[in-house]
């Protein structure tokens, strides 16, 4: 007996659905983790189709299966060889096979009477997969946050402006609605009339977060002395990890009104579905490439300082390997939020982690260099020291020299 499943990728994770136990034998051949679609969501986008597209009664017994790519994942696409679609940008297939056979699917097929051809359906499908990603990484920044709960207090702690407190506030209204849409499985008209304003508050404390890290960065091109540098580093340093967790909380709660968009819309104007998906994937990549430059400047002017500080070691023992150190944490914490962002496909969180290794090399060349000067210095100055001593100790023996002399004729003298 054969068994067909439903491939469908949006470029960032994938969809497959079919059989409960054909999906999961699947998965199981190709190692691959995976996440409930969520059989509420599956049916939503199934009903979608079936309204627009006469989709078969049939599908409603599928499962569904969301699997984040990575670039071992990815591959799979490829393997599979799913097609591209120049209108929806989805890549989909139907890959069949034997139920009798664990690794039995192997072979690409054409069906053209399958969901995947259904564009109301992939339209459906498409924004449940976008909200399920989103979702993922919601869960990851929750987890980040929690390991920096402290350090994100304090900087609320330490900031009065109401620019933060529009950021708290939305995050309650946004929460409210999150929970109403887990329990009721829409977003209606009363709970959307609660969120649809928070946007533009979000993107109010976002830009103060990039403009606080600038700050920092436009600080650290002013000075020139390392004492100087020594002292904005280390404020940058404590600073920057507070500033990256505002930013991370902002995308999170972005994340959150793009779910409850992509509901609202599935739900009041689904032939609108599949353009909003796209428009917010590119908002949200454009949201990513402000904060990316906006650290990868941060991170340049830590480098240059660096260098700085590396340059005048010798009058600086101290202080000059501290800006090299701070820099090195603030390029880890960088890394760090780059990677949990999803910015590590580009160069910004490649060269932040490079920089982190050379930092650490120059971190230590600073402090073995430092060290050898100073102990040069040090032993100079004992050199100088002796040499000091021994004039000195001539000095006096010919100064007692003379004076014994000087008696020895006025004795002559007198006699």
């Amino acid at each position: 007996m054969d068994s067909e499943i439903q491939l469908i990728s949006d470029g960032d994770s994938l969809a497959v659905i079919g059989d409960p136990t054909a999906v999961e034998r699947f998965l199981a051949s190709e190692g691959l983790p995976s996440k409930d679609f969520g059989s509420h969501r599956l049916g939503s986008a199934l009903r979608t189709g079936a309204a627009v597209g006469q989709v078969g009664s049939g599908v409603a017994a599928n499962s569904g299966r969301w699997v984040k790519l990575t670039q071992e994942s990815a591959q799979l696409v490829q393997k599979h060889g799913l097609r591209e679609s120049a209108t929806t940008g989805l890549s989909t297939g139907v890959v069949k096979g034997s139920q009798g056979q664990i690794g039995g699917f192997v072979s690409f097929v054409t069906s053209p009477g399958s969901i995947v051809t259904n564009p109301a359906f992939l339209a459906g499908a498409a924004g449940v997969m976008a909200q399920l990603a989103m979702q993922q990484t919601m869960d990851e920044i929750t987890d980040y946050l929690a390991t920096i709960d402290a350090n994100l207090d304090d900087v609320l702690r330490a900031q009065e402006d109401a620019v933060l407190a529009d950021m708290i506030g939305a995050g309650f209204d946004i929460e409210e609605a999150m929970i109403i849409r887990e329990h009721g499985g829409r977003v209606n008209e009363v709970t959307w009339s609660k969120v649809q304003a928070t946007a533009s508050r979000i993107a109010r404390t976002q830009a103060y977060a990039l403009r606080q890290l600038d700050a920092f960065a436009e600080k650290m091109e002013r000075k020139t002395k390392v004492s100087d540098l020594a002292k904005t580093a280390e404020k940058a340093e404590y600073k920057a990890q507070g500033w990256l967790a505002v930013l991370a909380r902002c995308f999170q709660l972005q994340d959150a009104i793009a779910i409850l968009e992509l509901d609202r819309v599935a739900d009041a104007a689904p032939g609108d579905l599949d353009g909003h998906r796209v428009g917010l994937k590119a908002t949200r990549g454009k949201g990513l490439d402000t904060i990316a430059r906006s650290t990868e400047r941060l991170l340049a002017r830590m480098d240059a300082a660096a260098g700085t500080a590396n340059s005048k070691v010798l009058l600086h023992p101290t202080a000059s390997p501290a800006v090299v150190q701070s820099g090195e944490h603030v390029a880890t914490k960088v890394a760090d939020f780059h990677g949990l962002l999803g910015i590590e496909s580009g160069r910004q969180s490649l060269e932040a982690r490079r920089w982190v290794g050379a930092a650490s090399e120059l971190r230590d060349k600073v402090l073995e260099t430092g060290a050898e000067r100073v102990d040069a210095s040090r032993r100079r100055g004992n050199e100088t020291l002796d040499r000091a001593r021994s004039a000195k100790d001539r000095l006096s023996d010919g100064i007692v020299e003379r004076a014994r002399r000087r008696r020895d004729e006025n004795d002559e003298t007198s006699d």
